[in-house]
C-alpha cells in the first residue's frame, strides 16, 4: 500500500489503515486474490494425485519457536467459504465443482 500512499501524498504520520487508503483510491486487493487462486489450483492438483505431497499438505508442522503455524488448508477454506478442510478436500475430487468454487471466490473477492 505504500505506493498508493505515496501517490496520494498521505504521510506516514496520518495513521490511516490500508482499508481506508484502498477505499479512497477506489481499488481492491487484486494481488492477494491472484495468490489465493493459484494456491487453490495447486492444492486441488495435489489432492487429486494422492501421493506424498498430499500427506505433507494436510499435515501440521511446528514453526521456528514451537508455535503452530497456520495451515494453508485453513486459509484456503476460509477464502473459499467452506466449513471445514475435510469438506474442502472432498470437493477437490470433482474438478468442475472445485473450479467453480475458485471462480466464485474470485468473483466475490473475499479475503
Amino acid at each position: 500500500m505504500w505506493f498508493l500512499r505515496r501517490m496520494m501524498r498521505i504521510p506516514w504520520t496520518a495513521k490511516k489503515t490500508n482499508d481506508t487508503v484502498l477505499s479512497e483510491t477506489k481499488t481492491s486487493r487484486a494481488l492477494i486474490n491472484k495468490i489465493r487462486k493459484r494456491q487453490a489450483t495447486v492444492f486441488g492438483h495435489i489432492m487429486r494425485r494422492e501421493r506424498q505431497e498430499h500427506l505433507v499438505t494436510t499435515g501440521m508442522f511446528m514453526g521456528r519457536r514451537g508455535r503452530l503455524r497456520e495451515k494453508t488448508t485453513v486459509g484456503l477454506a476460509s477464502w473459499l467459504g467452506v466449513g471445514s478442510t475435510v469438506e474442502m478436500i472432498k470437493m477437490t475430487r470433482e474438478h468442475d465443482v472445485w473450479r467453480g468454487k475458485i471462480a466464485n471466490a474470485m468473483r466475490h473477492g473475499t479475503g
